[in-house]
């Protein structure tokens, strides 16, 4: 175990497998013969947020529950096989998988099988204290297991980030990671009032920036000394496929810029042209964009040279 990493992942790890389907809601049909076909594959959120902050070269661990069973196989061959550490703890219930559902034109629709977890699941309070000692920023999946870590973070004195998904600003059991967290993301999905709900978390908990990503329609920004500020999306350079992990490598991109001392808005723009290369990468692969060509590409859109040019 390296004595110092740039950010600790704290969950996320799971198995999906990928259903290419003709359109997006699926007329009901007696079967469907699909092309390309179907193939599982390890990587959900935090498996994706650790490989994308491991392409951009920031020392990335990841920890998290998963089974002694073949899935888990496939997510301990994911990390080996990038040299992305990766500290597991047995999860009695077996390793998480999804269906992904994905449409020609990159959409996705992810089915979660909610039978694995356990209210007994915990990451042990040791080992996060062990690994939040050698770490300069965590950041934490909304799976259950690890808003008991959040005390643990802060106790270590780290900065925390974290990604709610597709919260509809209502269910309570996302508060924890809303209000615990240094900087937030949030998709706008299921936002009725993306607005009032960035508000709400920048006023009630400890963020410093909130980020809401809206796909196609780019990303907004809210910190207490700018206000909210729309980012645009960046068009992605190559066709886009699939838009899955695009959330998690708008995450990676940001995390980057942020711990190189970037300001906020080139941060958002850092993750806007990482999540846009990440739909270009087909569900069935596993691909984020390398420190070379972010930074150059930011450079290219914006003009001046990017702190985190200084980092390589």
């Amino acid at each position: 175990m390296s004595s110092d990493y740039d950010v600790l992942v704290l969950g996320g790890s799971g198995v999906d497998t990928i259903v290419y389907v003709p359109e997006l809601p699926l007329p009901y049909a007696d079967s469907y013969m699909i092309r390309p076909g179907i193939e599982t594959r390890a990587g959900q959120t935090g498996d994706f947020v650790a490989l994308g902050l491991s392409a951009l070269g920031l020392r990335t661990h990841h920890v998290d529950m998963i089974g002694d069973d073949p899935s888990g196989d496939l997510i301990r061959a994911f990390h080996r096989n990038r040299g992305i550490d990766f500290t597991e703890v047995p999860l009695p219930g077996g390793t998480k998988r999804a269906v992904n559902l994905v449409s020609p034109d990159g959409r996705r629709l992810s089915l979660y099988d909610d039978s694995r977890s356990q209210e007994s699941d915990r990451l042990p309070d040791d080992l996060i204290r062990k690994l939040a000692a050698a770490s300069r920023h965590a950041h934490v999946s909304i799976t259950y297991p690890c808003a008991f870590t959040l005390p643990l973070l802060r106790e270590a004195g780290l900065t925390v980030s974290t990604d709610l998904h597709n919260w509809d600003g209502e269910n309570p059991y996302h508060e924890a990671f809303a209000y615990g967290a240094d900087i937030v993301f949030v998709s706008t999905t299921a936002l009725p009032d993306p607005e009032r709900t960035m508000r709400r978390i920048l006023e009630r908990g400890r963020a410093e920036v909130v980020v809401a990503t809206a796909g196609a329609e780019g990303s907004y920004l809210l910190t207490a000394d700018d206000g909210l500020v729309h980012i645009p999306a960046v068009s992605p350079r190559e066709p886009v496929v699939d838009s899955n992990g695009a959330g998690d490598a708008y995450a990676s991109g940001f995390l980057f810029a942020h711990l190189a001392g970037e300001d906020p808005r080139r941060c958002a723009l850092h993750g806007a042209v990482a999540g846009a290369y990440a739909c270009t990468v087909p569900a069935t692969g596993s691909d984020a964009i390398g420190r070379a060509a972010l930074v150059d590409e930011v450079a290219e859109l914006t003009g001046p040279r990017s702190a985190a040019k200084d980092t390589e």
